[in-house]
């Protein structure tokens, strides 16, 4: 699964770095892709909404021998994935231009983001079913299913992005249409293994019925996940916007690129994160306490010294990793402090997805939306509008938002998770013991 995430670094990032490489208005076309970020971040919301809550509670349920209840968890959360991925669609279209000229657009970037995003939109909902069902071939421990879904859309991008945009001369629209096949093709594989006989737990008819009991607790469980990305979201919009008003184009392709860097170097963390998650919800379930703690640190050494190391390779070759997608001169020289800036402390990052990932694994549904709240919400938001506000920090007061949430937030959530969550399994454990 983690490998699976490591593939699944170039399918978000694959357009970003053949758009900065077309040869004519590069960076006004990079910034463009820039723009629908926060859209296509409120897209992959949804899918963990349902993914994310209804998985964990399958895990659950087979724990517990509930087979069952664990195959209509699976169906209501695909019903849920293609009526949101509906009524999503056609939302987008209708308010495309508004939303992007609120997201930092300018005349000039708007045709670019409008060319992209008028043909993704197109594949709302193979994104919605590519990511969220995936979790469920996951959660019935079918890893190498689950990775073979992401390397599939992976490499058939990797392979259409160059066709479409440079030798059909597409540009955007291009890797757009790229795109969207290839999230057609993960689709069609995760459907017909978790139709087949091979899987454990089988999608079916029958299981699609909604029940509202059933809905109520995947909604509130996949809440924590949601949060996660709508605020995510959220941020993209106020750093795109602030950033366009106080730095203009050439700031808001900065920004592009520090979030097409993150999702580079974040997506391992969540592969360990988002793996461990089953693994601790069967155990939780069977009662085997001990396993539980020792996923919880196995996952704290994994992330934490990753993201030590990561942090050291952003800040000594902070050149290397933009040039991963534009070669601009300008773009370049105001990405490096920018950079250095944004990523100060990385390994924070990693004890706020450690303590969200654990709350969601054991169904501790309050916790995990607490601090998606705190981080982004609470602390990045307001900071994002205050600080360029300091004549001293300009644009760098964007930046620095994000290094003062980490630690902060991932502290506060950290600390809490061991708090609540150690405690009660070593209780458990002495209970358990004594029978």
């Amino acid at each position: 699964m983690t490998l699976a995430q490591l593939v699944n670094v170039l399918y978000n990032v694959v357009d970003r770095m053949y758009i900065g490489r077309i040869p004519e208005n590069a960076t006004l076309a990079l910034t463009g892709l820039g723009l629908c970020l926060p859209i296509i971040t409120m897209v992959i919301a949804f899918a963990n909404l349902y993914g994310m809550g209804g998985a964990p509670l399958c895990s659950i349920a087979r724990g517990r021998g509930e087979a069952e209840e664990a195959e209509s968890i699976m169906g209501n959360s695909f019903t849920l994935m293609m009526l949101t991925g509906v009524a999503l669609m056609v939302f987008c279209y209708l308010f495309k231009k508004p939303m992007l000229y609120l997201f930092g657009a300018s005349d000039v970037t708007y045709p670019y983001a409008n060319d992209y995003l008028t043909i993704y939109l197109l594949g709302t909902l193979f994104v919605m079913t590519g990511l969220g069902m995936n979790s469920f071939v996951n959660s019935q421990g079918f890893g190498r299913v689950g990775m073979l879904t992401v390397v599939l859309g992976a490499v058939a991008n990797i392979i259409l992005d160059p066709i479409f945009i440079f030798v059909l001369d597409m540009g955007v629209r291009g890797a757009a249409i790229a795109t969207v096949i290839s999230q057609m093709l993960s689709t069609i594989w995760i459907l017909t293994f978790l139709t087949g006989s091979r899987a454990i737990l089988r999608l079916r008819l029958s299981a699609m019925r909604l029940k509202l009991d059933r809905v109520r607790r995947i909604v509130t469980l996949g809440t924590a996940g949601f949060m996660m990305s709508v605020t995510n979201s959220l941020v993209q919009i106020l750093c795109n916007a602030t950033l366009q008003s106080t730095g203009g184009d050439l700031y808001v392709g900065v920004m592009t690129i520090l979030n097409s860097v993150r999702e580079v170097i974040q997506l391992p963390i969540s592969g360990l994160t988002n793996s461990a998650q089953p693994v601790m919800g069967f155990n939780y379930g069977a009662e085997e306490y001990g396993r539980v703690k020792q996923g919880i640190r196995f996952l704290s050494v994994a992330t934490i010294g990753y993201t030590v190391t990561a942090w050291g390779l952003v800040h000594l070759f902070p050149v290397f990793f933009i040039h991963l997608f534009n070669h601009e001169a300008q773009l370049v020289e105001a990405a490096v402090p920018a950079m250095r800036i944004y990523f100060f402390g990385f390994f924070m990052m990693a004890l706020q997805m450690i303590g969200q990932s654990v709350f969601v694994a054991l169904g501790k549904s309050r916790q995990a939306i607490f601090f998606s709240m705190l981080r982004k919400v609470i602390i990045v938001a307001p900071l994002t509008i205050l600080l360029p506000m300091i004549p001293a920090l300009g644009t760098n007061g964007v930046f620095l938002a994000e290094p003062v949430s980490n630690f902060i937030g991932g502290a506060a959530c950290f600390l809490t998770m061991l708090h609540i969550v150690w405690r009660e399994l070593t209780r458990r454990e002495q209970l358990a013991g004594q029978v």
